[in-house]
């Protein structure tokens, strides 16, 4: 059985990735309705790798016979701005993200080296996330106020399939 620790541990980056989802979700529902729909796209596939990352996490607790705890998700927001505005949250997000897993494989490391290569594989994907991120929030600040480049890159994310995230 797993160490209550370590299942604590655990279920808090389920949390985490679970109010990614759908976070990511309700970002894609507004800049659908702002007719951003490549931009939408790329958040609504971002929210389903958040859910797997969410369900690899809970059947690795399950399988070390640990209680998977589900808890309250906080409502989101309905409005996020302007596409840059909305990308610079996501950025943001992505960087208190790679931060929990860091301090938890910091943690974990010390007192379960078999979960700490699980966290540390997600710490390791965490600079995709971040990079992808940062060139979406650059590339949308030169844009900002060009109705075509705008476009244009609304169409780029729009390419994106499932998987890896589609910029650069």
């Amino acid at each position: 059985m797993v160490k209550e620790e370590v299942q604590q541990l655990v279920n808090n980056l389920i949390q985490i990735e679970h109010v990614s989802t759908t976070l990511y979700l309700a970002m894609s529902a507004y800049l659908d309705r702002k007719n951003f729909t490549g931009m939408a796209k790329w958040l609504r596939l971002q929210s389903e790798e958040e859910r797997t990352h969410m369900l690899t996490l809970i059947d690795y607790l399950a399988g070390k016979d640990g209680i998977v705890q589900l808890k309250e998700i906080p409502e989101q927001p309905t409005n996020f701005g302007t596409p840059l505005e909305t990308f610079r949250s996501v950025l943001e997000h992505e960087q208190f993200v790679t931060n929990s897993y860091r301090q938890a494989y910091d943690y974990i490391n010390q007192i379960d080296p078999q979960t700490a290569v699980i966290v540390q594989d997600f710490l390791r994907e965490q600079i995709d996330e971040e990079a992808q991120s940062l060139t979406i929030v650059e590339r949308l600040t030169l844009a900002e106020n060009n109705p075509s480049a705008l476009l244009l890159l609304d169409q780029e994310l729009g390419q994106r399939q499932g998987g890896a995230p589609a910029v650069g």
